[in-house]
Formats: C-alpha cells, structure tokens, sequence
C-alpha cells in the first residue's frame, strides 16, 4: 500500500529527511511543501512583526488524524510515499512550521495530494497555534481565521 512518516516533533524539521523519506524509484513526481513562520504579517489590515509562533496538540487524536489523512489521500490518488511532519512548540519566524511530501508516479496527482493534505492538516489536525507578536502580544489563531484561504463549502467528509 506505501509508506508514510507521521510524526510531530519538538525539534526543528529535517527537510533532506523529509524528502528521503518519499523518494521511490516507481515514482517520478515527488511534491514537497514546506509552510514556514512568516515575520510579518497582516492583522486587522497592519502589518505586525511575528516574533514567534507556538503551536500546541493533542498528540494522540492529532497523530490519529495525520494517519486518517495519509489513508485517505491514497484513496483519492495513487500515493506510494508520504510524510506528514508537524512542528510544536516554539517555532522562530523562517522556521519550518510543517512539512508534506509525497511521492506519486506523476507529477499532476503529486501536486494535487500536496495540496490536499496541507489544506486538510490546516482544518481537520487537533493542533492549535498561539501568534506572538513583537508589536501586540499573543493571540490564538483558529485555522480557519488564519491565512488558510481554502474553500471548504463543498468539503466532503
């Protein structure tokens, strides 16, 4: 059926391991995507500086989702190799926050599965991300308020 790396980490994510761990010689479209802590950023229409992000979960039902989410994604396309990787704790801006890979035979379906499991993690992982900024102090972000841009109007479940 594939392979897949699930894992939440307190460390910072190895992404040459990352991409190690979906390279399979069947496949020839491997998609990497990196979401990493940006400095600035717009809250309330002004830029504010991020001086950090910290990202809690619930490690038992977030690794349980990540799972359901790498099954289901070789449901929808012929995935042989995936990696979903999410960092917690304290997370400085440039940072890898989150890591998805995965290796499919063709490039098109590569890119969709990327894209797919990004947008669902982001929306379906039990994994909560508190902003602290250098201008503002600290606020909870919910993932759908955050600059998630997904349209989920017509999710199916």
């Amino acid at each position: 059926m594939g392979d897949a790396m699930i894992a939440l980490t307190d460390e910072p994510i190895d992404l040459t391991s990352v991409l190690s761990a979906v390279e399979d010689p069947s496949c020839g479209g491997q998609v990497l995507f990196v979401g990493t802590t940006r400095q600035w950023t717009t809250v309330e229409g002004r830029s504010v500086e991020t001086d950090h992000l910290q990202y809690e979960a619930y490690r038992p039902l977030a690794l349980a989702e990540l799972q359901r989410l790498a099954e289901e994604a070789r449901t929808r396309w012929p995935v042989r190799k995936i990696c979903l990787i999410h960092r917690l704790g304290r997370v400085k801006p440039t940072e890898a926050s989150v890591a998805v890979a995965v290796a499919t035979p063709h490039r098109a379906e590569a890119f969709e599965a990327a894209k797919w499991l990004i947008d669902e993690i982001k929306h379906r992982v039990a994994i909560w991300k508190q902003e602290h900024y250098v201008q503002r102090g600290s606020e909870w972000i919910h993932p759908t308020s955050g600059s998630c841009r997904c349209d989920h109007s017509t999710k199916q479940i």
